[in-house]
Parts: structure tokens; C-alpha cells; sequence
């Protein structure tokens, strides 16, 4: 029994806005800072303030690779799995979304989460685009990607990463809609000694000023980027001339 109540307190805690307790017995923490994230924010994009600019159609399938300041990984998404969750998904990484997010709550054998903006008027934006939910096609097995939820169709931006094989949370309507393929290992030594304990309202109205003054150690994503390449999303006035293509290499990402 006890058992079984404590899974169902962290699955609660995968709802968007749960609060979760602090942690007890967490690992100790280390004097050193975490490396700086070089491609911090200093102003979102306008198109990041528009959600509905977003809704490009992602490919069947596609790669994203996180540069964080843990290490590299790589996720391979599957549309076929869960076509909304990975469209989202698809717009959120080629629009720059989740530059300096930080992975804020860390579980280890359970779920790694992240998906909240460094930027504040990013968050109150998205908190309000919310997307329908798709079928549980696939478990939610150990390297799984899916998005957390607050409760039918209230699907935003976070995302959780599954440590374990979670199959009990197919029953509960998170659908994965791709999994780690390279850098597993690196999602492993995510920091988890803050465990639950940074909030996510105060990271919504706050940003990453809240975590820079209280989670010093916390680990965050220094870029996303479709593998390979795909050119960023540019919105042009109405009226406007397309920019002409280059005819010099693709630069290296």
C-alpha cells in the first residue's frame, strides 16, 4: 500500500500545475557553479509571444538533439505515436522555445521534467495555448518523451522524459510521442539534488531569475535544434519580399 500511494504522488506531481513536496535526503551539493548557458535570453522573440504563429505539420519522423549543460542528447519523435504531441513539440524546438529552460524537476528512477520558459511572457502566453489530447499508442518506457498534462486536453509546453518504465502512466492518458535515441547517459546525470523543490508557479511569473537566486546547481537546456537542420521559423510582415536563399554553405549549428 505504501507503495502504491507513493507512485501515485509522483504521477499526480506530472500534472502542470501540482505542487509537489520538498525533498528529503537529497544529494549534497557541490561548491562548484554549473557552467553558464551562453545562448541565455535576453528578450524572447516576438514570434515566441504569438503561440498560434506555430503550427507547422512535423515530418513522420525527425530528431532533435539538447545541448545542456549536463551534455548532449538526442530524442527521435515518431508522429505516427502521438501526432499533436509531436507537432507541438516540432514548433517548440524550431521557434527557440526552450533556449535557458531549466530541467526543474528531477526524480531519479521516475521522471526527469522541464518545459517552462527562462522568459516570463513566454510563460503566460503558452500556459493559455493548450492542445487536445492524442491516444496512448506506445508505454511510457524508460528514455520516453511525453508531455505532462493538468487534467484532459490541457497540454502546453512540459515535458517530461521517463527514467524508468512507467507503464502505469498509459492508463493516464500520457502519450509518448518519441524517446531518447543518443545520450541516455547524459539524462542520467541530469542534477537531481533539488528534486521537487523548485516551484513552478514562481518559475512561470519569475522566470529564470527565480532560479539563478535559489537553484544555482540546476541543469538547463542550452539549445534545441532539429537534426539536421531546419531553417528557423521567420514570420514576415504582410507584404514583404522573401529574403533570397544563400549560396554559400549552410552554416554549422
Amino acid at each position: 500500500m505504501k507503495a502504491t500511494a507513493t507512485l501515485l504522488l509522483l504521477c499526480a506531481s506530472l500534472l502542470v500545475h501540482g505542487q509537489a513536496p520538498a525533498p528529503k535526503n537529497a544529494p549534497a551539493k557541490s561548491s562548484a557553479a554549473k557552467p553558464s548557458v551562453t545562448h541565455a535570453a535576453a528578450g524572447a522573440h516576438p514570434s515566441l509571444l504569438n503561440p498560434a504563429l506555430f503550427k507547422a505539420k512535423a515530418p513522420a519522423v525527425f530528431k532533435a538533439k539538447f545541448t545542456t549543460t549536463a551534455g548532449e542528447f538526442v530524442v527521435e519523435v515518431h508522429r505516427d505515436w502521438a501526432p499533436l504531441g509531436a507537432d507541438r513539440f516540432y514548433n517548440l524546438v524550431r521557434g527557440g522555445y526552450f533556449t535557458n529552460a531549466a530541467f526543474f524537476r528531477v526524480v531519479q528512477g521516475f521522471v526527469v521534467q522541464f518545459g517552462l520558459s527562462a522568459d516570463p511572457k513566454v510563460n503566460k502566453v503558452w500556459s493559455q495555448a493548450r492542445f487536445q489530447d492524442d491516444p496512448v499508442v506506445e508505454s511510457n518506457k524508460r528514455g520516453s518523451l511525453v508531455f505532462a498534462t493538468a487534467g484532459p486536453n490541457t497540454r502546453t509546453t512540459q515535458l517530461f522524459i521517463n527514467y524508468g518504465d512507467n507503464a502505469r502512466l498509459d492508463g493516464m492518458g500520457f502519450a509518448p510521442f518519441g524517446t531518447v535515441v543518443e545520450g541516455m547517459d547524459v539524462v542520467d546525470k541530469i542534477f537531481p539534488g533539488y528534486r521537487e523543490e523548485p516551484q513552478q508557479d514562481q518559475i512561470t511569473e519569475k522566470g529564470d531569475a527565480y532560479l539563478k537566486a535559489n537553484f544555482p546547481m540546476i541543469d538547463k537546456i542550452k539549445m534545441a535544434r532539429i537534426v539536421p537542420a531546419v531553417a528557423p521559423v521567420t514570420h514576415a510582415a504582410a507584404g514583404a519580399k522573401p529574403v533570397a536563399k544563400p549560396t554559400a554553405k549552410t552554416a554549422a549549428h
